[in-house]
């Protein structure tokens, strides 16, 4: 009867697996984000010149310093760019998306026990994750956080020394890979810790008694055997208590697990991976603390605040997880808990990191509905997988999903990898055949630099961020000798500095700006500026974009 059980279960994955990656596949996105221009134009450099070299940023005109936080990543998809152009990109996507669809499923699997469960459930996240989806690092590393947590609890059900490498090789990976979130990866262990620390009352009032215990000892005043026996019966007391209350919890189960003792040791061993990148010792160290005291955090539209009236599906997320803790009878662990707190508390100051909230809990939400099966209907599960085994059914199921795959895929075919409308594609073109673009100064807004620099062009700035922030472009170390560009930039987009001023202050000799722009509006009036670009006919498809010469008056 096992063995029917286990291959039942086995047909089950093989058949939801191949559901999810036939859903992934279809929501990946072909239409190009920002970032994945310069990621292209990064991977070329390194493949070329390698990175131990570079001593300036090779791609703006401000001779910053320069390191490279996803330099792996960046290589990786410009080997697919180089073998299939962008159809290899959007390929690449379609990969990582659906590896993302299975991890999601094996980690939900693992933790609840339940397949049917974990296919639904993770079906239903990958949709509300197609926001947060595109050829970026993060695709690559939503997966590998993941699976950290994969291998956490594999790793605490025997110690076993292979899923220890396997983490030390997934820090490693992500170090190399998106540098910024790796300290992330340590966060993952917290909650298994903390849950340690508690269920072996490390942090309790017996640590109080103990020492009064010790202390009576050793002033022996009057009546201190009978201050003592009632010491340590106080100490008992608390002990059944707590005893109790693991047995029998009321919404919160403490699990003790001795295995968390080595993963402390794992979780130190892979601290010590931060070192084992080309660019620099303790580049790792300080790059995520260097982002956060920057000023990028209040301006990027990711970094902002979520604004739940536009993120229904987020808020759905989050009713869904108090309705089962609040009204239905079922626990949460303890770890669970601290992650969805956690990331909760994440996800509502960083819009962005309502991606990450939907990657790691809907683990816990799946092990939530499981307690519920295995509560009211403990058979229901092998009567699912039984019932969705069967031929006619699989048939049905995977044609439904098909067919909505199809629908999803259906307009993107036609649909191209970027258009003019958000990139100066012609302006682009023109700039490089009638204008000196490797030595011109050109002033640039941060949404279209990347493809500038796809371009061959040399930027004012891009989304490279981080880059433009004195915490990070500092030559001495200290933020007050580094160039404050991104607000420098920021402040003239949006009208809140004299433009004038900033371009004299670095010399631009060249602005392009989109036409309908505060800038644009103001440069029209300007006779100190001559507009370039679009003067012809032909020209004017790219109305979106204009280009500007500044006069600049020789003393």
């Amino acid at each position: 009867m096992e063995d029917i059980t286990h291959k039942n279960r086995f047909k089950f994955h093989i058949i939801a697996i191949f559901l999810i990656i036939v859903f992934c596949i279809s929501i990946a996105p072909k239409y190009l984000q920002n970032d994945t221009f310069y990621t292209i134009k990064v991977g070329e450099y390194i493949s070329q010149n390698g990175i131990g070299n570079l001593r300036d940023d090779p791609f703006s005109w401000h001779e910053l310093p320069y390191t490279f936080p996803h330099w792996l990543y960046d290589l990786i998809i410009y080997t697919i760019y180089n073998i299939g152009g962008m159809a290899g990109i959007y390929a690449s996507t379609m990969f990582f998306t659906a590896i993302l669809g299975i991890c999601i499923y094996l980690t939900s699997n693992k933790i609840s026990k339940n397949a049917p469960i974990s296919l639904i459930i993770t079906m239903i996240s990958m949709n509300l994750m197609k926001p947060y989806l595109a050829a970026r690092a993060q695709l690559v590393t939503f997966s590998l956080m993941i699976l950290t947590i994969y291998f956490i609890e594999k790793f605490l059900e025997n110690a076993n020394k292979k899923n220890a490498v396997i983490l030390v090789i997934i820090s490693l990976a992500i170090v190399n890979l998106h540098m910024a979130v790796w300290p992330f990866f340590f966060v993952l262990f917290i909650p298994y810790i903390f849950e340690y620390f508690i269920s072996k009352n490390i942090i309790t009032i017996d640590i109080i008694l103990k020492i009064k215990i010790k202390l009576e000892k050793i002033w022996k005043k009057e009546q201190y055997e009978e201050r003592i026996k009632k010491l340590e019966e106080k100490i008992i007391q608390n002990q059944n208590k707590r005893e109790e209350l693991r047995n029998n919890p009321y919404k919160i189960r403490v699990t003790r697990n001795e295995n968390t003792k080595k993963l402390i040791i794992v979780m130190i061993i892979c601290i010590l991976t931060g070192a084992l990148t080309p660019t620099g010792i303790t580049t790792p160290y300080t790059y995520l603390f260097k982002t956060v005291t920057g000023n990028t955090m209040q301006v990027i539209n990711e970094h902002l605040p979520l604004d739940l009236s536009f993120n229904m599906d987020f808020v759905a997320f989050f009713l869904l997880f108090n309705i089962l803790l609040t009204f239905i009878d079922i626990k949460i662990d303890l770890k669970h808990l601290c992650y969805y707190l956690g990331i909760l508390h994440l996800a509502l100051n960083a819009r962005r990191q309502v991606s990450m909230f939907l990657v790691i809990c809907t683990p816990i939400l799946v092990k939530l509905f499981a307690d519920i099966f295995e509560r009211y209907s403990p058979e229901l599960e092998d009567k699912l997988i039984t019932f969705i085994n069967n031929f006619f059914v699989k048939v049905i199921l995977s044609t439904a999903v098909i067919l909505i795959a199809i629908m999803n895929f259906k307009p993107k075919i036609n649909e191209s990898y970027y258009d003019n409308n958000d990139y100066p594609v012609y302006a682009a073109k023109w700039i490089k055949e009638n204008l000196d673009y490797k030595n011109i100064h050109l002033f640039n807004e941060y949404n279209y630099g990347s493809y500038l620099i796809y371009q061959g062009i040399p930027v004012m700035i891009d989304s490279r961020c981080d880059l433009y922030t004195p915490q990070y472009n500092t030559k001495t170390g200290n933020p007050k000798d580094g160039q404050d560009i991104f607000m420098d930039v920021q402040n003239v987009a949006t009208g809140n500095t004299n433009y004038e001023k900033v371009f004299e202050k670095y010399g631009v000799t060249h602005v392009i700006t989109y036409s309908d722009s505060n800038l644009s509006k103001k440069l029209k009036n300007d006779s100190d500026y001559i507009k370039l670009y679009p003067l012809t006919e032909e020209e004017e498809r790219d109305s979106r974009f204009l280009v500007y010469e500044r006069i600049i008056e020789n003393e």
